[in-house]
């Protein structure tokens, strides 16, 4: 919500407006310091704005924290918000392509699970599969389900997947 010098009409935002676009761009700061160091990395922050959220989260008093936000807000004025608002929605699984994906792993999954003959199919679609590890997975995700164990053969599967589609996408 960067302060656009004139608006349509030819004239100034009013500082009411001026104002929610700040307290807009403080908010999106609030969410960023919410998040881990490494969800941190993966929205691609310019340095100086990942320097003042990492600094916010080492600090312990309330005073020190809130000038610190009020900082990342004045940080924010002077970059393009949506990269950062996409990749927040991102981490949230709010993005309608990132929960398709994810919809299409969760399916892929229990195919695979169902089917060994799955695996041919993940072979075709991902070359450098290693598909020794899939079998193993499945062997494993089957017997954890049969014990009534903890699923996490299961979750592994999943993590395998998922880091298949994400090197594709490189």
């Amino acid at each position: 919500m960067q302060d656009e010098e004139f608006n349509e009409a030819g004239q100034r935002p009013s500082k009411t407006r001026r104002k929610e676009a700040m307290h807009e761009l403080q908010d999106l700061g609030a969410a960023l310091v919410e998040l881990s160091p490494g969800q941190l990395k993966r929205i691609n922050l310019p340095e100086d704005l990942l320097a003042a959220v990492l600094e916010w989260q080492r600090f312990s008093k309330h005073e020190a924290k809130r000038r610190q936000l009020q900082y990342i807000g004045k940080l924010m004025r002077s970059i393009d918000p949506e990269p950062i608002q996409a990749g927040l929605a991102l981490l949230r699984g709010e993005s309608a392509e990132e929960t398709a994906r994810l919809h299409r792993r969760e399916r892929l999954r229990v195919r695979l699970l169902e089917d060994e003959k799955v695996l041919s199919e993940i072979a075709t679609t991902w070359p450098h599969a290693d598909l020794t590890q899939l079998r193993q997975l499945r062997r494993n995700a089957l017997k954890e389900q049969e014990a009534g164990k903890p699923p996490k053969s299961f979750r592994q599967i999943f993590q395998v997947l998922k880091e298949l589609e994400e090197h594709e996408s490189e």
